[in-house]
């Protein structure tokens, strides 16, 4: 059935927090009570990626773009919009006055993405199969069950270069080829949803918003390599994919793309849900693979890899859901196109989680060899509030950071390997003059220390020893040799442990030793923390002469250090002070100083 006008709403978990559903429910209720529901469909569809102004309306088939909108915007969008036909202006989002009529793809935010993974992400209606048809959605299941061998399939996957986008990014055609050439009767395909990176929620987005382009590509992985039983372990905290990728399943099993004799062929593929504790440890692909199987999710060594000797001791092919979501696309446009895309070791796109200290948070998909200065500045809008921008973290907490001087380095493996960090699964956290760089790493210490598993000596105990370092360091109480101690400890771990977690559990602190050197020696020799980050280190004054005693620092103090008489100047109890930092954030007179 055809609509005149199609009002998308942002189904993002980030919208939704934001009362984009009760949003979403106004906006039927209007267009019901006008008695349109003939001419209009409202939709909730998948992430659009410009987190930083959602919730996000898109009205088709114009391609107005609102912003901010809330639930009480629902009635005036309907009234004027769709009824008189004028639309909102002070909803819509404007880059300048004279760019108010700009297309949705000629923002700056979308200009310079290419979306291939996030291709019906806030295009479709995820819990429509019908949508995801329109959009070829699974024509290349159709394309490879009658068109294609699984050598041709194979070959493909070559063509296109496409690695893993987990974060080690191995050749996906390779584990496909291992475990199809295995002799045995049972084979499996299992999905990575584990994501687990702090400030990451890219894999999340992709189920929430088009399921069916991994439920696609595992069948067309089972056909491939013979396997008749698929597997996607995701995390329990993920309650609206889980609901989506359900009534996904359910769809494609009545249409006969799932389940027994798919398309009418003897071809034969179920997939399943396996919820995750949310246990970081887990996106390892041997800790997971034993999680699924009912037991503690712990590594194991390697070889034999998954693909030969996975679940239940049987080939397992094993992806992410960024890299299942590029299948489809390779299949139907092929792997010499695909390949075309990015750089000539890193293929296709690459989908990252922008956050922290930049102006335009949210996903973003750009062509690999795009510079971050593309990324941060040109796609991201920048670091806000007029700061300096100090660094960026790729990879999450198995990352490291990257400092202006390489902003023009263009983003691929390799490339971000020769700086010291790593693609990871996409995370890319932005930090400016306020952050400290030894808090940072600490940050990151004591969350992979928390997510270790415990079983290999390296990571179990070098890990909990670098967060001592760290945290004696951000005290005040360091010495020079602890510099020589955390690289020979953070190297060692590299070396040796088990699984990747201990493997890059030490990267931000090497990263930021090699950057950031001078940081750690004024932690150490002179007791400061420059970003006024590390509490033991700083200290809040109030500048005798600059106030004037009007008392909101005292109001504003929670454990009430600060007295003095109104209209003269204020002392703080250093001893009772919890260097907060809500004197200095309420000051209008620059009277609270940091030392």
């Amino acid at each position: 059935m055809a609509y005149k006008h199609y009002i998308l709403v942002c189904g993002g978990v980030e919208c939704d927090s934001n009362k984009g559903d009760d949003l979403f429910r106004k906006l039927i209720h209007a267009v019901e009570h006008r008695g349109l529901m003939a001419d209009i469909q409202v939709v909730k569809s998948g992430c659009f990626g410009f987190c930083a102004v959602g919730p996000v309306v898109k009205i088709l088939p114009d391609e107005t773009f609102y912003v901010e909108v809330t639930p009480e915007d629902a009635e005036e969008i309907v009234e004027a919009h769709i009824v008189k036909g004028k639309p909102v202006e002070r909803l819509r989002y404007r880059e300048e006055e004279s760019k108010v009529n700009v297309r949705i793809k000629d923002l700056s935010f979308y200009q310079k993405q290419f979306r291939i993974v996030l291709r019906n992400c806030g295009a479709i209606n995820p819990e429509e199969i019908t949508e995801y048809i329109a959009r070829d959605g699974y024509l290349a299941l159709e394309k490879v069950l009658f068109e294609m061998t699984p050598d041709d399939v194979i070959e493909e996957m070559k063509k296109s270069g496409l690695r893993g986008r987990g974060g080690a990014g191995f050749p996906t055609w390779r584990k496909w080829e291992f475990s199809r050439v295995v002799d045995e009767k049972q084979k499996y395909v299992v999905c990575n949803a584990d994501e687990g990176d702090p400030g990451a929620y890219m894999d999340r987005s992709v189920l929430e918003g088009d399921p069916h382009s991994v439920l696609e590509s595992m069948a067309i992985a089972g056909h491939t390599v013979g396997a008749n039983q698929g597997y996607i372990y995701i995390r329990a905290e993920y309650p609206l994919a889980i609901d989506r990728l359900n009534r996904a399943i359910d769809q494609a099993k009545e249409l006969g793309l799932l389940g027994d004799n798919i398309l009418g062929t003897d071809f034969s593929f179920d997939i399943e849900l396996r919820l995750g504790a949310g246990a970081f440890v887990c996106g390892e692909e041997t800790a997971l693979l034993a999680s699924v199987e009912g037991k503690r999710g712990m590594p194991v060594p390697r070889p034999p890899f998954p693909a030969v000797k996975g679940l239940w001791g049987k080939p397992t092919v094993i992806n992410n859901v960024e890299t299942w979501a590029n299948i489809p696309v390779i299949i139907t446009r092929g792997g010499d196109w695909f390949a075309k895309i990015g750089t000539e070791g890193s293929t296709g796109t690459k989908v990252f989680a922008l956050t922290g200290r930049i102006q335009n948070s949210g996903l973003v998909e750009v062509p690999m060899g795009t510079t971050l200065r593309d990324i941060i500045y040109n796609i991201g809008g920048g670091v806000p509030g007029g700061k300096k921008f100090k660094a960026v973290q790729t990879g999450g907490p198995s990352g490291g950071v990257i400092t202006e001087e390489y902003l023009d380095t263009p983003i691929d493996y390799d490339q971000l390997g020769k700086l010291g960090s790593i693609m990871g699964s996409g995370g890319m956290i932005i930090m400016d003059e306020s952050d400290c760089m030894v808090d940072v790493s600490k940050f990151y210490l004591e969350f992979t220390v928390d997510e270790s598993c415990g079983k290999c000596a390296p990571c179990r105990i070098g890990g909990k020893t670098l967060f001592n370092i760290l945290d004696k360091i951000s005290k005040g109480n360091g010495e020079m040799e602890d510099i020589a101690k955390m690289k020979r400890i953070g190297h060692a771990m590299q070396r040796v442990s088990l699984c990747g977690l201990g493997q890059t559990a030490p990267n931000p602190i090497l990263s930021t030793l090699r950057y950031f050197g001078e940081e750690y020696r004024q932690h150490i020799e002179e007791k400061k923390c420059p970003a006024g980050k590390c509490k033991s280190l700083i200290s809040y004054e109030i500048i005798e002469d600059k106030c004037i005693g009007c008392g909101v620092c005292a109001r504003a103090c929670p454990v009430g250090c600060i007295s003095g008489e109104r209209r003269m100047p204020h002392l703080i109890n250093q001893v009772e002070c919890i260097k907060c930092g809500e004197c200095y954030n309420v000051c209008k007179f620059n009277a609270v100083a940091v030392g």
